[in-house]
């Protein structure tokens, strides 16, 4: 990280890239990774695919809303400066198109067309979710043994939601980055 004041022009950048993926975040963050991914790694070039993982890996386990990861992004490209205009820029739109739509969504309680916006929103949010974790997948799941290990995940996690059991996925992500440890790292 630079102590040079980052150009304007990364700054305007930041504050169109982030600003963008908030008003598209239908669904919550997740929805948006596959463009973010896109756009920090192959338009941009801020950072690395597997940095892009990295950052994502480290928003899903600190404390918080695990979108809070863009802020690292802004950190790494543009310093403080550029770490609090990516914060501004992909919270506060979201925030208010939510607070304007909640506002018109109550107003307008009771009407069919209500029922139909939900009902054809939920398959396009679930559509875009499995596009996010599929730009995740590309990165993380590199051979066999990764492989396995995210199928393991995936099936506790499957059944213990028909179980209507609670699993935590920090610890998940705990027990995936230790058996990786152990298992995939390079031996002198």
């Amino acid at each position: 990280m630079s102590t040079q004041m980052p150009e304007i022009t990364t700054l305007l950048h930041l504050m169109w890239v982030f600003a963008l993926l908030s008003i598209l975040a239908v669904g919550g963050g997740v929805a948006v990774l596959p463009e973010m991914k896109h756009m920090v790694t192959d338009v941009f070039h801020w950072v690395t695919p597997f940095q892009f993982l990295e950052i994502y890996s480290l928003g899903q386990i600190a404390p918080g809303p695990n979108m809070t990861m863009v802020v690292v992004i802004g950190l790494k490209v543009a310093g403080l400066l550029g770490a609090i205009v990516v914060l501004f820029a992909f919270f506060t739109p979201s925030c208010l198109l939510a607070y304007g739509v909640g506002r018109l969504w109550r107003r307008y309680d009771g009407n069919p067309w209500r029922t139909a916006i939900q009902r054809g929103l939920a398959p396009v949010t679930v559509g875009l979710m499995f596009a996010g974790i599929h730009s995740l997948a590309e990165n993380a799941i590199t051979g066999h043994i990764a492989a396995t290990m995210a199928g393991i995940v995936a099936l506790i996690l499957l059944i213990a939601g028909n179980a209507r059991v609670r699993v935590n996925p920090a610890l998940l992500i705990l027990a995936g980055g230790v058996v990786g440890y152990l298992l995939l790292r390079p031996y002198p």
